[in-house]
């Protein structure tokens, strides 16, 4: 394996062209400037919002900034992830993000000033067709009064958000900039670069050594570093419960569940339901175990297939012809969507020099949306590219339907889409094959997909809270509590089938979801929910795809656990949860006796 590539050494056709948002650099310097002089014009409403037309006015006025704000940050921020240590991009994106602040500092009077109307009247104007597309805003200053302060206050808290949100920037500087890895000797005697890109890959190389070595080079790196870690994360926890108290939740938890008018039942719901499916994964890591054939399974161990099949290498251009094909039931207008996405350069596809690592896609209102991709050829990262792309059709027919206002929905919502596409590609996969070893194989994937898509996200979900609910308590959070209390969670969850190393229990220092409190436990439910749409587009066809289209374009119009119901799902109750399990224990029941025969 070669070193990684210099961003100049990749073909155009594999980036994505930042030209749909602005034609240059110089173009963003001459809207950032406009953008910044119009400004000072949101806070000159400032004392008349309660006379309808003022705020219409207002309303107007923020309708033609905030889309070209969020646009400047967007490319900014899409630039730098680019190469991390571009000097220019860093800037750029400092600044755009400063900018967002002057927003916000300049606009926090707003919700303070309408708060102080009767309820009567907000509700009231929220049903005037003349605040049609900010009906949903108006009602949501009624629900958070209580939670709103005082315009001082507020300024203050606006004020505080470039250093606030500081902490994942300075996580991601380290992590994939100047964090060095020791390199990996493959099993052919060379020595290769290890990246966060490659690791997943090296974690499922059939060489143990390989796997061992990239694991161990991975958190000694981290360990080299984990006081420094230690510290920022348990100032980025302080950050969150300064927040949380600040606007008078009683938790940190409570605050984030507030904004998406999430149940705390939900969560400890999930919790609960995976509590109870626990023995069902102990069993499937005991027979990991068993088909690897080894004494003592290591977590490095956990990711590497155990079913000879598919080794196969595939092209980028093979993973975009398998997700088209698997993603044909959705109908022929989300199949041209898709295409638009893989032949205009929506796509940044793949691993060079200082390139954020992992997968996201992202976007501005009135253009594209955008995926950043680390592409390596591997099955996992045809899913990837599926997961990606259904993030993306979201927030396109979203903005296709929607005002600015109402077309950005809630993390809740949001790994769905994406989690659809897996499994309609799963389905495909497994509908496709002949082959016995191949069909265990896909199944093997998707107990693997279950394995760190729900129980993962679930176990960090509760250290979440473990080192919230810490801190909110006054105690600190040392290495020594964090690695411990990492460990017992991984010991919990994987039995003592798989050994809980010195290495593992640090892995709390390099998951950057930590650095957005209370992300995590979304991907269990969305997965849960996932499963339970594709198998209804699968098996009701034109009705089911209806509906779900329907939820893709209703972006933010209504609360999370209310769209879910338009494609048929209600997180509101158990059941969606407990059926994904039952999906895991028969999968695995079908692996077990595909394993025997």
């Amino acid at each position: 394996m070669s070193e990684l590539k210099e961003r100049n050494q990749i073909e155009e056709k594999y980036k994505w062209n930042l030209k749909d948002l602005f034609q240059s650099d110089q173009v963003w310097e001459e809207k950032f400037s406009s953008i910044k002089a119009l400004l000072p014009q949101l806070s000159a409403f400032q004392g008349t919002l309660k006379e309808k037309q003022q705020l219409k006015k207002l309303f107007e006025l923020e309708h033609s900034i905030m889309p070209k704000l969020e646009k400047l940050f967007v490319y900014a921020k899409m630039s730098r992830d680019q190469d991390n240590g571009n000097d220019r991009y860093v800037s750029m994106c400092d600044r755009a993000y400063a900018l967002l602040t002057a927003c916000d500092t300049e606009t926090a009077y707003i919700v303070p000033e309408l708060n102080r109307l009767d309820d009567d009247i907000l509700l009231s104007w929220s049903n005037d067709h003349m605040f049609e597309d900010r009906s949903i805003f108006l009602k949501e200053i009624v629900r958070n009064k209580s939670h709103v302060l005082t315009e001082g206050e507020e300024r203050l808290l606006a004020l505080s958000g470039e250093m606030a949100n500081s902490y994942d920037t300075i996580f991601t500087m380290l992590d994939d900039v100047d964090m060095k890895f020791t390199p990996v000797t493959l099993s052919d005697g060379t020595q290769t670069e290890l990246s966060h890109g490659r690791y997943g890959l090296f974690l499922q190389d059939k060489d143990r050594s390989v796997r061992r070595q990239a694991y161990e080079s991975m958190y000694e790196a981290h360990i080299q570093n984990i006081n420094t870690l230690a510290a920022l994360y348990a100032s980025s926890v302080k950050k969150d419960v300064f927040y949380a108290r600040a606007r008078k939740f009683s938790s940190v938890i409570e605050g984030e569940l507030f904004s998406g008018n999430i149940p705390l039942s939900v969560y400890d719901g999930l919790i609960e339901a995976i509590h109870g499916g626990l023995p069902a994964l102990h069993r499937y890591v005991a027979l990991r175990k068993k088909l690897l054939s080894l004494k003592e399974m290591k977590m490095y161990d956990m990711y590497v297939p155990i079913v000879e099949a598919n080794t196969t290498v595939y092209s980028y251009e093979e993973a975009q012809s398998l997700v088209k094909e698997a993603l044909a039931p959705l109908g022929k207008d989300y199949s041209a969507i898709l295409d638009r996405a893989f032949n205009e350069n929506w796509i940044d596809v793949f691993e060079t020099k200082g390139k954020t690592s992992g997968a996201y896609s992202w976007g501005a209102y009135g253009t594209h949306p955008y995926m950043l991709l680390n592409f390596q050829g591997r099955l996992d990262d045809v899913f990837t590219l599926a997961h990606e792309a259904g993030h993306s059709m979201h927030t396109y027919f979203s903005d296709r339907a929607l005002p600015y206002e109402k077309a950005q929905y809630k993390i809740f919502v949001a790994e769905v889409a994406s989690t659809v596409n897996e499994v309609l590609l799963l389905k495909h996969l497994l509908a496709a094959t002949k082959d016995r070893n191949t069909k265990a194989y896909l199944l093997n994937h998707f107990l693997d997909q279950f394995r760190t898509t729900v129980f993962r996200q679930t176990m960090f979900a509760e250290f979440e809270r473990a080192a919230h609910k810490r801190a909110e308590d006054g105690e600190s959070l040392t290495v020594n509590w964090l690695n411990s209390t990492y460990g017992e969670l991984n010991r919990l969850y994987y039995s003592d089938a798989v050994e809980t190393d010195r290495y593992i229990e640090t892995e709390w220092s390099r998951i950057p979801h930590f650095y957005n409190c209370f992300y995590v436990y979304q991907y269990a439910t969305g997965f849960s929910a996932a499963v339970a749409i594709a198998e209804n587009i699968l098996q009701k066809g034109a009705p089911a795809v209806e509906d779900y289209l329907r939820f893709l374009s209703s972006g933010g119009s209504d609360f999370p656990v209310e769209l879910l119901k338009i494609a048929g799902v209600d997180l509101s109750k158990p059941n969606t949860v407990l059926s994904g399990m039952k999906v895991f224990e028969q999968t695995l029941q079908n692996f077990e006796e595909m394993i025997e025969k």
